[in-house]
């Protein structure tokens, strides 16, 4: 049995308009099928449909070249636009020449791996309570709401592995195997493109991430790698605090510094991306194990240095992170087994609101179709505390604590914590309750910046 091809035109050759495509990868383009996407392009086959994670940003060498060369008829992804991101699939989407179906991450994956597990269909807590789950199936178990999903097959699967056998098995490395499994799992046809094609036994059995039964096409990328393009250090705007009244508020690192005093020693702790992704600097001497939904149990701070970046090794937002002992890696499906199966204890979330009935709005700022949902309703949906950072008001002014909130919810009732730049709120007997303010700021003053009913608790403290 060989499976190896000679090039990615070879191997996709007998794709044509229609088909339906999953794409494999999740933040960092160095580990997509590059290869394979290209010859799509090249072959210019039409009205594809497309299951990812996200199409990427402009001109990036991911699912975005295909919609920028009018191949794409549906999406079906947990990422459709990002705020500052313009791209032609998003004009396309505006324009109603591009149908979206936008789907929780978690669900994505659980979704492909029901495919392919042959389970047609299953009921999950996340999206409850929000635009997604409206019209569908809803059934109480144990007394809690659930939504019925449905299971996804596709056509083909393009993926990204480290190395394979000419049998078809499969070695990830690190934190890559992200959406790999269940997106191979319900293809009818698997193509993997990898760095390195050995012979079998080469690669250890207990290494094989994707047994080559899954697998059907094996094929070597055809793509250089631009070291230099994942070593590049991220910049980042000068953290200026935000003034009210004309006075400071805390920095984004302040909110993120305070929030880390949240997490409780010997806890699992997901941080989101944004603001939440700093926690993780001031989390490095405590007892505590960091999660990444992209399959990262166990890092550490985020790293820039050429010899402190290991490819392989990010966070959920992309950014290359260190080890800590006893780390481990495995793929998104396992990841939110983690997050819904109420094993994570803290979840650090971004958002846009925060209304007085404790929902979180954080994934869109339009409409039900084009937004980033991510992992967030997935997260949301397990039993940990839930801690939203932001800042108190938006770029215009306007208040992000609401009576109700004016976006698509992404929770209902499920906020623990709120840190602002200029507050502490805790939810506590049904109602939010100011405990701290930033320095130089009165209860009053925080109370005047915020539309939501906030009762003021006895002993309110400055922020540190």
């Amino acid at each position: 049995m060989n499976k190896v091809f000679e090039s990615p035109a070879q191997a996709i050759a007998d794709i044509g308009d229609g088909a339906t495509i999953a794409i494999a990868g999740f933040s960092v383009g160095h580990r997509f099928a590059t290869s394979l996407i290209v010859a799509l392009r090249d072959k210019g086959v039409k009205d594809l449909c497309l299951v990812c994670n996200s199409l990427g940003d402009p001109g990036a060498l991911r699912g975005q070249i295909l919609a920028e060369n009018k191949q794409v008829k549906k999406l079906v992804a947990a990422f459709s636009v990002r705020p500052g991101t313009p791209t032609s699939s998003e004009d396309q989407i505006a324009a109603g020449d591009m149908e979206v179906e936008l789907v929780p991450q978690g669900i994505l994956v659980e979704r492909c791996r029901a495919g392919g597990a042959g389970i047609p269909a299953f009921y999950s807590p996340t999206s409850v309570g929000t635009e997604l789950a409206e019209g569908r199936e809803i059934r109480e178990f144990d007394g809690k709401p659930h939504v019925l999903e449905s299971a996804i097959r596709v056509d083909y699967a393009f993926l990204r592995g480290y190395r394979a056998d000419r049998l078809g098995n499969v070695q990830f490395r690190g934190g890559s195997q992200n959406f790999n499994p269940s997106f191979a799992k319900a293809a009818r046809v698997a193509i993997v493109e990898v760095d390195e094609i050995v012979e079998p036994g080469a690669i250890p059995p207990e290494l094989i991430n994707l047994p080559g039964i899954f697998v059907s096409r094996i094929v070597k990328t055809a793509q250089s790698e631009d070291g230099k393009a994942w070593r590049r250090p991220e910049r980042r705007p000068s953290d200026k605090p935000r003034l009210y009244h004309g006075k400071p508020a805390l920095t984004r690192a302040g909110i993120a510094k305070r929030a880390a005093a949240l997490v409780r020693e010997g806890t699992y702790v997901n941080l989101g991306v944004g603001i939440p992704t700093m926690v993780s600097n001031y989390l490095q001497d405590r007892n505590v194990i960091l999660h990444a939904e992209n399959g990262v149990l166990g890092y550490g701070h985020m790293v820039s240095a050429d010899d402190e970046i290991d490819p392989d090794i990010y966070n959920a937002a992309g950014q290359f992170v260190s080890l800590k002992p006893g780390a481990s890696f495995f793929d998104s499906v396992t990841s939110f087994e983690m997050a819904r199966g109420g094993w994570i204890d803290t979840v650090i979330l971004g958002a846009y609101e925060v209304d007085q009935t404790g929902s979180v709005a954080n994934w869109s700022t339009s409409d039900a179709k084009r937004g980033g949902i991510g992992g967030a309703m997935d997260l949301l949906s397990g039993e940990g505390d839930l801690v939203i950072v932001m800042e108190h008001c938006d770029s215009k002014g306007r208040p992000k604590l609401r009576r109700k909130c004016t976006y698509p919810l992404t929770g209902k009732g499920c906020v623990d914590y709120v840190v602002t730049d200029l507050a502490l709120l805790r939810w506590h007997d049904n109602r939010f309750v100011l405990e701290e303010v930033a320095p130089g700021f009165t209860p009053g003053e925080v109370l005047e910046l915020a539309e939501m009913e906030i009762a003021v608790g006895p002993d309110v403290r400055a922020m540190e």
